[in-house]
């Protein structure tokens, strides 16, 4: 039998998260086998036969229709997010790409002189696979001092760069940073979701969800629920080994010119404690010489 493929495995997830009374259904009561919804009752709420659901699901038909897709985004209840994270597993399967080892990310002058542009607060900037192309001093100091500020910069191995998925689940420091780890868990894993829905073919990004899988329990059942939510804005509690517990906004922004890469940025109120914290870690983590030695890097 054919495996179910991300389309399917993705279909499966979100129906057995599902009960009958969830969408009206009647439910069978202690002698029902399945805890989520039968591939049965989604045909039936979307309106398709219980074969053509079923072929779906297994990865044996690649061609579902944008009203099909509409029809059983409906039937699951899909959010937006996961509707089109549907919508791109489902072109993924109809065309299927040879894969191909990718360029490494680099940083565009543009994209530099943002990152020094916003000096003032944390801030890095990541590639499509959270690779860790470069940040200022002050990110490195908020989120990884215990790591060489020019990591990201290695010319001898751009691959093996900095990675902060992996680094989350695979480094105690970050799991000691985080007040509430298993929150900033979910988000990156659902992020990371959105990430693999968009680029099926990437082989690299394939190879760090495989290590992650095999080297963390907490990530394999997470990366098993199929969340999706990209990482768009969250305020954290970090637990930083200096200056002591700090509360940040982490906000995601795009970059005009490299749509693949966002600026990853930490604020936190104007005359909040952890604003004073961010500014005493600038001064204790010696950020002016990173920043000298950065320049001197470029």
């Amino acid at each position: 039998m054919n495996a179910p493929g991300p389309l399917g495995a993705f279909l499966q997830a979100r129906r057995a998260r599902l009960r009958p009374e969830d969408v009206g259904l009647r439910d069978l009561g202690p002698r029902r086998r399945v805890s989520g919804l039968r591939r049965e009752e989604v045909a039936q709420l979307a309106g398709v036969s219980v074969s053509y659901y079923a072929r779906l699901e297994q990865g044996q038909s690649r061609g579902a229709s944008g009203e099909v897709l509409d029809a059983i985004a409906r039937a699951l209840l899909l959010d937006p997010h996961e509707r089109e994270h549907l919508e791109r597993l489902a072109g993924a399967a109809r065309h299927v790409p040879r894969p191909r080892r990718p360029r490494p990310e680099t940083l565009t002058d543009a994209t530099r002189d943002l990152l020094r542009a916003v000096g003032g607060v944390p801030a890095m900037v990541l590639g499509r696979r959270t690779d860790v192309l470069a940040w200022n001093p002050l990110g490195h100091a908020l989120l990884a001092g215990h790591l060489d500020f020019l990591d990201p910069d290695d010319p001898e191995d751009p691959v093996r760069r900095t990675n902060m998925s992996r680094m989350l689940f695979l480094d105690p420091h970050c799991r000691e940073l985080y007040a509430n780890w298993k929150r900033k868990a979910r988000a990156v894993v659902g992020n990371l979701r959105v990430a693999v829905g968009r680029h099926p073919e990437d082989p690299l990004l394939a190879e760090l969800i495989g290590e992650l899988t095999l080297k963390s329990p907490e990530f394999a059942a997470l990366w098993a629920d199929h969340r999706v939510a990209p990482c768009d804005a969250a305020s954290y509690e970090l637990r930083h080994p200096v200056v002591g517990t700090v509360t940040v906004t982490q906000q995601t922004l795009s970059i005009a010119r490299s749509p693949e890469q966002v600026l990853i940025v930490c604020t936190a109120p104007a005359g909040s404690p952890s604003e004073r914290a961010l500014a005493l870690l600038g001064r204790a983590s010696g950020s002016e010489p990173r920043a000298r030695a950065e320049a001197t890097h470029q």
